[in-house]
């Protein structure tokens, strides 16, 4: 065991809120600063205005305050180039630099690697321009993913199940609906199958990987409506088979081994985002940060001490650590402002949560959330709460989540309900 470090905790979501609170309990956290944090890191941390994007202003702040880790939560400031210049600092950092951030910076990017590594994934074409992106999108047929290729926070995917709904997506992106990331559009063969993520702690080398977590992208009971960032997570994942899990496994270690003989230095999490396809598990997409809401389920259940963890994969001794999980299930659901994915008003006071967390077993992670001038909490996001809890079985975790969502209350206060039924039909509900 040894000494205290403070550390920097990058980003202002529910996922920094569960990493803030997971951190916050090591022996090892000195002060914890997060920037610019929410409503609910307050009571693990100090929350410091800090332009998180900024690795010059990062770096010095870390410097400035002694930090002996920095630990980058989003994916902004991983593809801005952060970690590079905390590492540059002689500063002890988790999440991949630049390089390695292309996983989830360039889908393109991805692709060609997961190419050269022979990763399983969907088939694809990438564009340019438009025409050549239509004339891809007819040859091939519907349904098919249509994606921006840079970073659209999570909504620059569209799943067209008509030729119609493509083309529309494809003009879309050219026309600037997802900004910048739309430049360049990747065009997915549509894989069929439930989705498992796995995500992975690594230090360049050795590839630790964390338990299987399922999110629910839909804005709408019955998957349906627009994506989201994400509307409800469980884990561990029970339809997932020994041998598909060992294929995840593989392909995970694959791909970090081929970014280290491309000379890229990967230490952080790598996020694998599969479909369970008949042939086996394909890749859908890598994200080089924790997933948000997954960490609100994976975390709660992870044993070690997440600051030893960090520093392992920050100082590439991840092969000394071994990983212990809670065998309980669980359960989080995410409650929005209404009107989300789309506009949504701000600033509505939130009751009750005192309540809900005085349930065992019960954490609510602030996702949207800040402290108005009279010193109530209120909603300040679309993704306002995930309310996570763990139990002996699925259903008990999934009823106990539910439970302490009724004790919670704003105006417009919005959640799917179904959360986590499909997981507890088994494999024939995706038939």
């Amino acid at each position: 065991m040894g000494n205290t470090i403070n550390i920097l905790l990058l980003g202002s979501g529910g996922r920094e809120h569960a990493l803030a609170a997971k951190l916050a309990e090591s022996p090892r956290c000195g002060e914890l600063f997060i920037a610019p944090g929410n409503g609910g890191t307050l009571a693990v941390g100090e929350n410091v205005a800090l332009d998180e994007n900024d690795p010059a202003a990062v770096a010095d702040f870390a410097r400035e305050t002694n930090c002996g880790l920095v630990v980058i939560g989003p994916e902004a400031p991983l593809v801005a180039g952060v970690a590079d210049a905390v590492r540059a600092a002689g500063i002890p950092c988790f999440g991949p630099g630049a390089a390695g951030a292309q996983m989830e910076g360039s889908k393109k990017f991805s692709k060609e690697l997961m190419g050269r590594a022979n990763i399983p994934t969907a088939a694809y074409g990438s564009f340019t321009d438009e025409e050549s992106a239509l004339a891809y999108v007819r040859a091939q047929g519907a349904p098919l993913v249509v994606k921006a290729d840079g970073l659209a926070a999570g909504k620059g995917v569209v799943v067209a199940s008509t030729l119609e709904e493509a083309e529309d997506a494809v003009r879309a992106c050219f026309e600037g609906a997802f900004g910048d990331a739309g430049q360049t559009v990747v065009v997915e063969e549509c894989l069929t199958g439930p989705e498992c993520s796995l995500l992975a702690f690594t230090d360049g080398k050795t590839v630790r990987p964390m338990a299987t977590s399922q999110d629910h992208k839909r804005a709408l009971e019955g998957d349906l409506g627009p994506n989201t960032g994400g509307m409800g997570v469980y884990s561990p994942v029970p339809i997932v088979t020994e041998a598909e899990h060992a294929e995840m496994e593989r392909i995970m270690t694959a791909t970090v081994a081929e970014l280290a003989a491309e000379g890229i230095d990967y230490r952080g999490c790598l996020y694998g985002g599969f479909m369970l396809t008949p042939e086996g598990p394909k890749v859908l997409e890598f994200n080089a940060r924790f997933g948000d809401p997954e960490t609100q389920v994976i975390l709660p259940r992870l044993e070690n001490d997440l600051v030893e963890v960090m520093l392992a994969c920050a100082n590439q001794t991840l092969d000394e650590v071994e990983l212990s999980w809670r065998p309980e299930w669980a359960v989080s659901v995410v409650l929005t402002s209404a009107g989300y994915p789309g506009s949504y008003e701000k600033g509505k006071v939130i009751t009750g949560i005192d309540d809900a967390e005085a349930m065992e077993n019960v954490t609510v992670y602030h996702a949207g959330t800040a402290v108005n001038d009279a010193g109530e909490l209120v909603t300040a996001g679309g993704r306002v709460l995930d309310v996570t809890a763990l139990g002996e079985t699925f259903e008990a975790a999934r009823d106990l989540a539910y439970a302490a969502c009724e004790k919670i209350s704003f105006e417009g206060k919005t959640l799917r309900r179904d959360i986590g039924l499909r997981a507890l039909k088994g494999r024939e509900a995706w038939a």
